[in-house]
């Protein structure tokens, strides 16, 4: 009886990574699917969805454990505690250094601490991962903008658009950072 549970076992053991691969290329198809979706979006409201699931669809690809430790992260930037959130989202890295979300939180942490530099080297390790990754040109867009580059928030800008098309604000943004690129007043 045991080498028969111990069979069964070896055989449901065996088959987990071909589980995870056949869940990964689902999310990866709904993604495919989504994005296409997102740039024919007919307003704002339905890009608003579709951008909450993608979102969502990106976090799943955390292991618990990292899911958990971007969770606490997450709580300890909206308590403005974003030494504590990078200490977090270092540890996410740690367990998963394919893991874009936690790239992408920890660049946001790091730029709100000023630390643009490594923000920006967090953002280039998302977009290399997942190079539809929207917020992350967003972050990069607001980050050269600070730094007074608006050509760059503006290119930045640019892909992030052609991503996501409705973004809240996004048009009238695009028309700021051109203004400012072309030496207008805004």
């Amino acid at each position: 009886m045991r080498t028969v549970v111990a069979a069964l076992i070896g055989l449901c053991v065996s088959g987990l990574p071909a589980l995870a691969d056949k869940a990964a290329d689902a999310r990866r198809a709904e993604l495919d699917h989504l994005f296409k979706a997102l740039r024919a979006a007919p307003n704002e409201t339905a890009a608003g969805m579709l951008e909450g699931r993608i979102r969502g669809l990106w976090t799943q690809e955390g292991s618990p454990a990292a899911l958990l430790l971007l969770s606490r992260g997450d709580r300890e930037m909206g308590s403005n505690d974003e030494n504590e959130a990078v200490q977090d989202f270092d540890a996410v890295l740690a367990l998963d250094p394919t893991f874009a979300e936690g790239f992408s939180h920890r660049a946001a942490a790091r730029a709100a601490l000023g630390d643009y530099a490594g923000a920006i080297q967090d953002i280039e390790a998302t977009l290399e991962l997942d190079p539809r990754h929207f917020p992350a040109l967003q972050g990069l867009s607001h980050i050269a903008e600070q730094q007074g580059n608006w050509q760059g928030a503006l290119e930045a800008w640019r892909r992030a658009l052609d991503i996501d098309p409705l973004t809240p604000g996004g048009l009238e943004r695009l028309d700021k950072l051109q203004k400012k690129v072309d030496g207008e007043a805004t």
